[in-house]
């Protein structure tokens, strides 16, 4: 007997709905992005999210539903981000998903959105890839975790700043490119010299698993503009210039969540990576990463592109093996932006 899960994912700006089966068949997935509406702002400004989620989350809802050829008799449970993102933003996820829960009779699991990218790359596999060292890596988090289950997942180590995508969109900004940074420098990284600029690699302590973007960021504001200035310099750059010190940024970038993710593996005994997140997305770090692995004999896994944004697939997923072991909410839990 096939058990069906409604997914509702409303952290930052995507308002997301998917059916999952079984946690691994994915029947439908619907992802609004409100890129565009944040675009000349160069950020999310969470005001305007909060405003876009509200209008479009019963249509997301309602497509998904349509996609996967189910009504609400057919839907076991609804899960739904509960924690972390934008506050205003998590309330409507949690708000619809409650009144479709109260109004449908349904149980209802709340999903933390960090994890669920945890165990998006289990979803492309079709079944459990556990255990593994799991790098969740995205605009609001850069994160190693041991991964021994659905439900045993232990935070190894995190960034003490910036995220990595963060790192992207600033550094991008700084270059006077569009937002979101990352597929940007993404493509601008494969036109350009990585050893163009020596940009530094912080690894922190000697076995430490955390991060720290912020350094990086500040040298490419120096190379560009010179020390102590934040402006005057970029004109002076040709466009090879340019995608010279995006490729050297992507690539430091790279080469420090490469080698903190193998560090996490000697520390863990683990042979298996997930890769997971937005910057996920980006085709260097896959490249750079299934490359290591390959090196070292361990198993890699990385979440198909369509789920490296924030989406509900991975919400539904998450939430049927929650499900499966009682892990059920009653209406009366608040969403949390931490």
């Amino acid at each position: 007997m096939t058990t069906i899960l409604l997914g509702i994912e409303s952290s930052c700006d995507e308002t997301a709905a998917a059916v999952v089966v079984d946690g691994f068949e994915v029947r439908s997935s619907v992802v609004a992005s409100q890129i565009d509406l944040h675009r000349k702002y160069g950020g999310v400004v969470p005001e305007i999210a909060s405003r876009a989620h509200i209008e479009r989350i019963d249509g997301v809802i309602r497509e998904a539903m349509e996609q996967a050829d189910v009504t609400r008799d057919d839907i076991d449970a609804i899960a739904v981000t509960r924690t972390p993102g934008l506050i205003g933003s998590l309330l409507i996820g949690v708000t619809a998903a409650k009144t479709l829960a109260w109004h449908w009779g349904k149980p209802i699991v709340a999903v933390n959105h960090v994890l669920a990218h945890v165990c998006s790359p289990s979803i492309e596999a079709g079944r459990g890839i556990w255990p593994a060292v799991a790098l969740v890596v995205s605009g609001g988090h850069t994160s190693l975790y041991h991964a021994a289950d659905f439900d045993d997942i232990t935070l190894l180590g995190q960034t003490a700043d910036d995220a990595a995508g963060e790192a992207f969109d600033k550094v991008a900004t700084i270059l006077n490119l569009p937002y979101p940074g990352g597929p940007e420098i993404d493509m601008l990284g494969k036109k350009g010299n990585v050893k163009a600029v020596a940009f530094p690699r912080t690894m922190l302590k000697r076995d430490s698993l955390d991060f720290s973007f912020s350094g990086i960021k500040t040298a490419v504001l120096y190379h560009v503009h010179g020390p102590g200035k934040t402006s005057g310099g970029l004109e002076k750059l040709t466009e090879a210039d340019i995608a010279d010190i995006a490729a050297s940024f992507q690539e430091a970038v790279v080469d420090v969540l490469v080698a903190k993710t193998m560090r996490a593996l000697d520390q863990t005994g683990c042979d298996c990576v997930a890769l997971s997140g937005g910057v996920a997305a980006n085709s260097r770090l896959r490249q750079a990463m299934e490359c290591a692995c390959s090196q070292r004999g361990a198993t890699f896994y990385a979440a198909r592109l369509a789920y490296c944004v924030d989406n509900a697939a991975m919400i539904a997923a998450l939430g049927y093996h929650q499900f499966q072991r009682g892990q059920t909410a009653t209406l009366c839990f608040d969403a949390a932006a931490r």
